[in-house]
């Protein structure tokens, strides 16, 4: 194995409440009902339209694509200045990682929101390179790929906590690591952690 590629969303932070507090100030300026936890819970992993369709089923396609580029105006700012809940061991297992494999991030976020994440916890130092579907339109899968082309990835692995996660694992031709603590299932794997410090057991 020569590098580790990371979902982001469930498994290296929980954006949750920082998304919210951002997402409800549009929401209820469009006279909508505010969304919880539990919504935004069901929908994380999936690109932005999928959720679009979850969360507002009852927008036609036009004022849907609108709403979503407004969340996301507010978004990206709010988590530049005010980050979300890094999970526990996070930046010190990050940083003994990066001694030995090579770091990346794949995550199925709109364009920024990595960068976002970059800015507010300080940890791009320990990345190599990012890549999302905002930029490139791609399924997770075919970032995964682009990734370790763009990188010249010989034994990648990639670590994240969804169902979704496995199968772009899958699709990419990688094995997955299962994040046990995160926001989603799986059904099968090669290894399961159960804190992010368990990474260190497993590589």
């Amino acid at each position: 194995m020569d590098s580790i590629i990371f979902d982001l969303d469930g498994t290296l932070w929980d954006p949750i409440e920082s998304v919210l507090e951002a997402w409800n100030k549009v929401i209820v300026e469009k006279n909508k009902s505010s969304i919880t936890r539990k919504h935004l819970e069901g929908t994380m992993g999936l690109q932005m339209k999928e959720i679009g369709k979850i969360l507002f089923p009852d927008l036609d396609e036009e004022e849907r694509e609108q709403l979503l580029k407004d969340l996301s105006r507010q978004e990206i700012p709010h988590l530049r200045n005010h980050g979300g809940h890094i999970y526990p061991h996070v930046e010190p297992v990050l940083e003994e990682l990066s001694k030995k494999y090579r770091l990346f991030i794949v995550s199925n976020c709109q364009d920024g929101y990595i960068e976002a994440f970059y800015d507010y916890h300080g940890l791009d130092e320990h990345f190599i390179d990012f890549e999302n579907p905002g930029r490139t339109g791609l399924t997770k899968g075919e970032n995964i790929r682009l990734i370790i082309e763009r990188n010249d990835l010989k034994e990648p692995v990639y670590v994240g906590d969804t169902l979704g996660d496995q199968k772009a694992a899958e699709e990419a031709g990688i094995p997955f690591v299962y994040v046990s603590y995160g926001f989603g299932s799986a059904t099968s794997y090669h290894h399961m952690i159960e804190s992010f410090d368990d990474l260190l057991k497993v590589f």
